[in-house]
């Protein structure tokens, strides 16, 4: 089961899977699939699981394993990284709760958020090399552009599961947050981001060409939002 919340502008996208430690199975792919097309005009992404021990588990072995030919493996393959895709072209900012651990493809769903937000007890890695296997749902690449690519080889290669703390020194996880303090946490930052200019700020730090980015701040320069915030700041310094 895949849940979605939405609230003034911000789409919380929750795997529910508690048997299964939340992995991905190709239900829960088309799931994943229609919970972004129905957050479609959201101005921030939250995706997280349910409970507190699994963020993702990364696939289900139990219903994945009748793929037994490379085309069916390449034909999973694709649906997932699809999906991921869609996750990191999002037009607003994506947060990856990771209320639980992050293993395997459950690593490549959450590189696939722009911001990783993690409880302080959870572990993530890209382990796939304990099943013979890489990353296919584009993790890899993903592990590479965050840590650099001699660091994403060391990990994903040797199959190292990092703590909270690690992930965070490493650049994997960007904010680690006291298991108690978790929930209110993220979806506080989650709130700020959708309250925001956040999706202009990601589409620059993207990649844009100057000019592109000086317009996107005057356009919101000229709006009646920055206005009414600045009317306030310099009524208070009065």
């Amino acid at each position: 089961m895949v849940e979605l919340e939405l609230d003034d502008g911000l789409a919380v996208v929750t795997i529910n899977r508690p048997h299964a430690r939340n992995a991905i199975a190709p239900d829960t792919m088309d799931r994943l699939d229609a919970a972004i097309d129905a957050a479609a005009g959201a101005r921030a992404l939250v995706l997280t699981g349910a409970g507190d021990r699994a963020f993702v588990s990364g696939g289900d072995l139990k219903e994945l394993a009748a793929l037994r030919t490379e085309a069916q493996a390449a034909e999973m393959a694709w649906r997932m990284r699809g999906i991921c895709d869609r996750l990191a072209a999002f037009p607003g900012p994506v947060v990856a709760a990771l209320n639980g651990h992050a293993l395997g493809g459950g690593a490549e769903v959450a590189v696939a958020a722009d911001i990783r937000v993690a409880a302080d007890d959870i572990r993530i890695g890209f382990n796939q090399v304990s099943l013979a296997i890489m990353p296919a749902w584009g993790g890899a690449e993903r592990l590479a552009a965050l840590v650099g690519r001699g660091r994403a080889l060391l990990l994903a290669g040797s199959g190292t599961i990092l703590d909270a703390a690690a992930a965070e020194r490493a650049g994997l996880v960007d904010r680690v947050l006291p298991r108690a303090e978790f929930d209110a946490g993220w979806r506080a930052l989650a709130r700020s981001l959708a309250s925001g200019p956040a999706a202009e700020i990601k589409r620059v730090v993207a990649g844009v060409p100057p000019a592109e980015a000086v317009t996107a701040f005057a356009r919101l320069w000229a709006a009646e939002e920055h206005w009414t915030a600045a009317e306030r700041v310099m009524n208070r310094a009065k």
